[in-house]
């Protein structure tokens, strides 16, 4: 361990204790805390008052670890094994006690019992676990999903899951852009929903699953998007609130449409053609509420809250991280669902995309923007992203209800373009610029838009992938063509 990590202050993953307390218990609900969540250490030998090196006892130190070790074997279930080392700093020796994510939750007190004794790490303190938590790590331990279970208080006839594999493709259908897509998209059917976890099979017949209770409404408790601006920075002065309820899938288009409702938006024409753009990354703003509903804890009684503030856009979802799971990882493309039946659902409906890709595309639309680096905070069980607007001194172009004129002459052969639903205003300022000036070049078409070449070239291969144009000839010497 380096030595900036071991005096860096007592966190959520480190603790300091002077000596060994006569009392296991003491630190033993610390033990079980990291075990249940991303693992941690305890540091005998530090003062975690004043971080002075106080150090053991060095006559006696290779007892007390066996002392260490023997305690948390033997008051722990299941068993867990630390990793306890000996460090030397300024001539004394302190005892590092490692804590590693367990895999077999939840771990508790054996003298306390499994809901008493269960504990978690929150915001660097350990903490008694709620009763809604144990129930998500049991299932966790036994590798179960919360919305695959059955939903004990809802009945669905043939015609209510015909009705939703209706809906559902239907969904799917607008969010889909190009004809050719939306021909392969294939029927949902109740073998489908079964094999997602939307459906059960219990006694011969199929059953709903909380899934199937909340991409209809239904759950007993179901679960809101709470929207809010703010003025200034913090939440002392709202200026406007929404609540969204309703199936999860209806909620996350009714709070992103709130979300380009209330951001900057100026617009620029070219030639005929009059193009809305949004002062953020509207793919990424749909991102952001989509995995939050996707993958927030449906156990934990919170909502999820969309807020934005002057200089920031907040999303924060309920449910602490799974086991094996950290930002960096995620920042990386790691994906680990922890609704999997909802998962499924979603990118069979075009809410989200590939698993793991969500997180990653938001840092790069953001650098393409030249906005600052989001944030992703695991704090108090929920987590958070943070986009953050432009400010009148970024250097970032805001937008604006000014408008910008193009003067390019070259030959127009194509003057309009198909109109869809699911067209961010960026795809529609590329597509409005390339058919009213398809020779134009990826530099030429970022000092028309004013935006970076990287920038231009993203959505351009965005709108290629899609088979919505192409390219014909070279970059320099060809044009643009609409494919649809």
């Amino acid at each position: 361990m380096e030595r900036t990590d071991m005096f860096s202050g007592e966190s959520k993953n480190l603790e300091y204790k002077v000596s060994v307390p006569r009392n296991s218990e003491k630190y033993m609900k610390t033990v079980v805390a990291y075990a249940n969540g991303q693992g941690g250490r305890i540091i005998f030998g530090i003062d975690d008052q004043t971080r002075e090196v106080t150090g053991m006892d060095s006559d006696t130190i290779f007892q007390t670890i066996d002392a260490i070790t023997n305690a948390i074997s033997d008051s722990c279930e299941p068993k867990i094994f630390p990793d306890v080392t000996l460090q030397t700093i300024e001539d004394k020796t302190v005892i590092v006690v490692e804590i590693t994510p367990g895999k077999m939750r939840p771990y508790y007190l054996k003298s306390q019992g499994i809901t008493d004794g269960t504990y978690v790490r929150v915001s660097g303190t350990t903490r008694r676990v709620a009763d809604y938590m144990l129930k998500e790590l049991i299932l966790e331990g036994q590798n179960r999903y919360y919305d695959c279970e059955i939903c004990q208080d809802l009945t669905a006839t043939a015609q209510d899951i015909a009705h939703l594999c209706e809906e559902m493709k239907a969904t799917a259908t607008r969010n889909t852009l190009t004809q050719g897509e939306k021909i392969r998209i294939r029927e949902v059917t109740p073998n489908l929903l079964l094999s997602w976890g939307v459906l059960a099979e219990r006694n011969g017949s199929l059953v709903p699953t909380n899934a199937y209770a909340l991409l209809t409404g239904q759950a007993k408790f179901q679960p809101a998007i709470q929207c809010a601006v703010f003025k200034g920075t913090d939440r002392a002065f709202f200026v406007d609130r929404r609540e969204f309820e309703g199936p999860i899938q209806d909620q996350v288009e009714a709070a992103y449409q709130y979300v380009l409702e209330k951001i900057n938006r100026g617009m620029q024409i070219h030639g005929m053609f009059r193009q809305d753009i949004y002062e953020l990354p509207v793919d990424s703003l749909r991102e952001m509420i989509a995995n939050s509903v996707a993958h927030r804890s449906y156990l934990d009684p919170g909502s999820i809250q969309v807020a934005l503030y002057d200089n920031r856009l907040e999303v924060t979802s309920p449910g602490m991280l799974l086991n094996g799971v950290s930002i960096r990882k995620m920042m990386e493309g790691y994906s680990k669902p922890r609704n999997r039946a909802i998962a499924y659902a979603f990118a069979y409906m075009k809410i989200i995309e590939k698993w793991g890709s969500g997180i990653p595309r938001i840092i790069r639309e953001c650098k393409e923007y030249g906005l600052p680096d989001p944030d992703f905070i695991d704090f108090d069980g929920d987590f958070r992203v943070n986009m953050y607007r432009p400010s009148p001194n970024s250097g970032v172009k805001k937008a604006t209800t000014q408008t910008t004129q193009t003067t390019q002459t070259t030959q127009t052969t194509q003057t309009t373009f198909p109109n869809h639903p699911n067209f961010t205003a960026e795809d529609k300022a590329i597509l409005a610029l390339v058919c009213a000036h398809p020779a134009l070049t990826q530099k030429e078409l970022a000092m028309e838009l004013g935006w970076s070449k990287d920038r231009v070239k993203y959505y351009l291969n965005k709108l290629k992938k899609q088979q919505i144009i192409k390219r014909i000839g070279s970059s320099h010497n060809g044009h643009w063509q609409l494919m649809i």
